[in-house]
């Protein structure tokens, strides 16, 4: 292997670092084992005079003193890395003592090893340190302000919240009470309709009772004592038309006969299969015919009242038994039955 070229001159260093740069004797450098091998931890640099540490402790204060407080700041909060150079590069820097602001930084009992005083290190700490405490505490004010905003800003949205809660809250409840309301007075208004139809129909009915009563004081059932044997529209031999056109009410011979109704007896004798018959024609022209009588008490012509007596039962013309065979027919002559027509005048048969 050739021989490495002397390492060239360093530097002289400018009047303003404070005047001409000491000598420095050189020799020629020539690779050992020592040197070629790896080195683990700080490397290994020469000697050299003012105190000056090709170091990477020595670069470090140089970093440090130009990044100042704030840098130091964020720097101690970071773990330290070792920075080392090669040595080419580290004989051109200059002496440590000479920079501005970092001679007074340095010791000048260095260790002969290179490694630093770290005495001015701790009073650049304390001053990186009021400074990271002043910015912390303006970081820390700013963070409290930025939570206070956050912390109102939520308050309120809750608040709001609540507030809307309540509202939609009171809302339903009003609703409820107003569907609750119109339900009761929907109910009261029905109950009330109900009980009103109740009493007018009581009150009909009443009516109605009354006029029955009335009414059944002038009419009269053309018999008592009796039972209702055949009524009107029943099919049959026995009679010619095939129905019967009338009511019976079966009863012994000589139970008395009553005008049901003020009338004027129109006729009085016989009439072939009605046997003895008087016919009773009341004030709207409505016939009333009693058949079958054994005997009779009115004439033609004569005026009779309600439950006057105007014969007496028998078993005259085409009978089975003794009975009042009674019909019932309208001012146009045709024939109705006289069940319905004695119930239509309150009476009960």
């Amino acid at each position: 292997m050739a021989s490495n070229m002397p390492a060239p001159e360093a530097p002289f260093a400018p009047s303003s670092f404070g005047g001409d740069a000491p000598e420095r004797s050189y020799e020629e450098w020539n690779p050992t084992e020592e040197t070629i091998r790896p080195v683990r931890g700080r490397h290994r640099v020469a000697k050299q005079r003012g105190g000056l540490a090709r170091s990477s402790t020595v670069l470090g204060v140089g970093v440090i003193a130009a990044v100042g407080a704030g840098g130091m700041a964020t720097a101690q909060d970071k773990p330290a890395v070792s920075i080392s150079l090669p040595d080419s590069l580290t004989d051109h820097l200059p002496d440590a003592s000479s920079l501005p602001g970092v001679g007074s930084l340095i010791s000048d009992d260095s260790d002969g090893d290179g490694t630093a005083n770290h005495a001015p290190l701790t009073a650049m700490t304390a001053v990186a340190d009021s400074g990271e405490r002043a910015g912390g505490e303006q970081a820390a004010g700013a963070g409290e302000a930025l939570r206070a905003r956050i912390l109102q800003q939520a308050e309120q949205q809750r608040a709001e919240a609540d507030a809307e809660a309540k509202a939609a809250a009171e809302k339903s409840a009003a609703e409820q009470a107003a569907a609750q309301a119109a339900k009761q007075q929907s109910a009261a208004e029905k109950q009330a309709a109900e009980e009103k139809r109740k009493a007018e129909e009581a009150a009909r009915a009443k009516a109605e009772a009354e006029r029955l009563a009335e009414l059944a004081r002038s009419w009269s059932l053309p018999t008592s004592s009796y039972t209702l044997t055949s009524t009107y529209g029943e099919s049959g031999s026995m009679w010619s038309s095939g129905q019967h056109t009338g009511l019976d009410f079966a009863a012994p011979t000589g139970t008395p006969v009553k005008a049901v109704h003020t009338g004027t007896v129109t006729s009085a004798g016989w009439s072939g299969s009605y046997g003895y018959r008087i016919v009773l024609e009341l004030e709207d022209g409505t016939e009333v015919w009693y058949a079958h009588l054994s005997s009779m008490t009115a004439s033609a012509g004569q005026k009779v009242t309600t439950g006057e007596t105007i014969g007496r039962v028998g078993a005259t013309g085409n009978v089975t038994g003794p009975h009042l065979h009674m019909e019932v027919h309208t001012a146009g002559g045709s024939g109705i039955d006289p069940l319905a027509w004695l119930r239509g005048k309150g009476l009960t048969v």
